[in-house]
């Protein structure tokens, strides 16, 4: 299993490696920000990749890209960060992990061979909050499974479902890392399919009203 690594924490990297090493895995290369592992991955294409969040150029908009441009790479954060939102927004750009440092690093070779088999490597503790984050009353406020639903893209949904739990366009933007007016445009293209005239219309035909 080869495997690139993105933090930029030199100690850290090199804790990291040896573990892999260790647990049988290939190291092709590591860096010290987002820009690092996008390079990283197009050069190598590894298996996976592992992110640290708040490295230089965020470790969630390099798993957003590298989700796009390398889509058969395992993308797993490895942080500090127990908040939620950093889980959540993680989850979204497309990381199929999210490992503590504090953890033992004799367990990442392991962790990261589970994601290659399509299981998801998260501490219990963290499952258990993506499981309360998924029941909580008033979230998924749209109904993804809808003949109006199966009209949108991906981002489309992901933009509209965002917009329907109170965020402002400005906010969507930044949770997304695009632009106002890339919301915006997303927004027009889904009033057109859905054949309706503003946003809270497009939002009573997705949650089936």
């Amino acid at each position: 299993m080869r495997v690139v690594i993105a933090d930029d924490h030199a100690r850290m990297r090199a804790r990291i490696r040896e573990a892999l090493e260790a647990g049988g895995c290939e190291v092709p290369g590591e860096g010290a920000s987002a820009e690092d592992a996008v390079r990283l991955v197009a050069e190598h294409g590894p298996d996976a990749v592992l992110l640290d969040i708040h490295m230089p150029g965020s470790g969630i908009r390099a798993a957003q890209q590298i989700a796009r441009s390398a889509p058969r790479t395992g993308i797993v954060m490895l942080t500090q960060s127990r908040e939620d939102e950093d889980l959540f927004d993680s989850l979204r750009a497309g990381a199929s992990g999210y490992l503590l440092k504090d953890a033992d690093p004799a367990t990442l070779p392991g962790a990261l061979r589970g994601v290659l088999n399509g299981e998801a490597a998260m501490p219990a503790a963290l499952v258990a909050r993506v499981l309360d984050e998924f029941r909580a009353p008033g979230r998924r406020v749209l109904r993804r499974r809808s003949e109006a639903a199966a009209k949108l893209t991906p981002r489309e949904w992901e933009v509209m479902e965002l917009l329907a739990e109170g965020r402002s366009t400005e906010q969507v933007a930044g949770k997304l890392f695009v632009s106002p007016t890339t919301v915006r445009v997303h927004v027009s293209t889904v009033l057109r399919k859905l054949r309706v005239k503003d946003r809270e219309s497009a939002f009573r035909v997705l949650k089936g009203e």
